[in-house]
């Protein structure tokens, strides 16, 4: 399935006069802000790396070190994340996500739940290649109980990627579900878990409808009734990524933004990596949704520079 971009790559494309106007902007002082966001923001990542690769033969300096060290705040941290290939960057994202108190279960959910099993395996590499340790180990550490076995389940990446759907095994999965959870006391969390992570999402989605079909509700409500705190939260999530990803990530950016204050690090992180897969398509389901364009929600609560940033990236 393939989506509708919002960023393209630049044609024509000159890597090389792209890292003269990059210094130029850089020169005297302060930094022209404007010319740098022209540049960035209308190339596809893939030109920004050979601009990065150009800059750094001509000049002898890293590209995104320079750009750090005359931005500032979010405008930088949109620059950069639009610098860094995408796989990359879900690395870092995620290892933030882990890092310090608390960990942001949502944004490792969104990561992982919206990744095909190449896909996920090769954000395991990058982290690992950054870091030094395995993302599953990270995250067993960082996580615990049901949480933590879901982490694991969706990391080692071994979705069926068939696309088959066979609604036999969907209506046993459905009772087994039943039996794992509202049916009897007690919940086996692993038999969730199973079904989430490893039947393909066509699948699941027939195994869902199997499950409303038996007990007169949705899937949801079952998690509701069976899970309580992070693990309710985090598989609710997980349903939503997989019944419609599209809508999961405009919820994730209408949330970054409906409450007093904005959770940039959410917001900059779709804006940039969907920017080149689906991020208009995303566009059209937040505006059926929310009634308000993405770009005005923006609009309303960015500022500056950054906000020109995204707003360039956005369309």
């Amino acid at each position: 399935m393939s989506g509708t971009p919002t960023v393209y790559p630049a044609d024509p494309f000159d890597p090389v006069e792209d890292a003269k106007a990059l210094k130029q902007a850089f020169k005297g002082f302060g930094c022209d802000e404007n010319a740098v966001m022209d540049i960035i923001t209308k190339r596809s990542n893939l030109q920004r790396q050979e601009i990065a690769v150009q800059f750094k033969t001509m000049y002898g300096k890293d590209l995104i070190k320079e750009l750090k060290s005359e931005l500032k705040g979010n405008f930088e941290d949109v620059i950069v994340a639009l610098m860094i290939h995408p796989v990359e960057y879900y690395a870092k994202q995620i290892h933030k996500a882990i890092s310090g108190i608390g960990t942001n279960e949502k944004t490792i959910i969104e990561i992982l739940g919206v990744h095909n099993n190449a896909e996920i395996t090769a954000i395991r590499e990058a982290y690992e290649h950054l870091y030094g340790n395995s993302l599953e180990s990270d995250l067993k550490g960082d996580t615990s109980g049901s949480v933590k076995k879901l982490m694991v389940a969706l990391v080692t990446a071994k979705r069926d990627e068939s696309g088959i759907i066979d609604q036999e095994a969907a209506y046993q999965d459905a009772q087994t579900l039943l039996r794992a959870g509202e049916l009897f006391a007690g919940t086996d969390e692993s038999a969730f878990i199973a079904v989430l992570c490893q039947r393909n999402k066509f699948q699941v989605n027939q195994i869902f409808d199997e499950y409303q079909r038996l007990t007169g509700h949705d899937f949801e409500t079952a998690i509701e009734n069976e899970f309580s705190g992070t693990a309710k939260d985090v598989l609710l999530a997980l349903v939503k990524c997989i019944r419609n990803p599209l809508e999961h990530l405009a919820d994730r950016l209408h949330g970054s933004m409906d409450r007093i204050g904005t959770d940039d690090t959410t917001l900059i992180r779709i804006v940039a990596t969907r920017s080149e897969v689906d991020l208009g398509d995303i566009k059209e389901v937040f505006l059926n949704k929310y009634g308000k364009s993405l770009a005005d929600f923006i609009q309303d609560d960015t500022s500056g520079d950054y906000k020109n940033s995204l707003l360039a990236v956005v369309g």
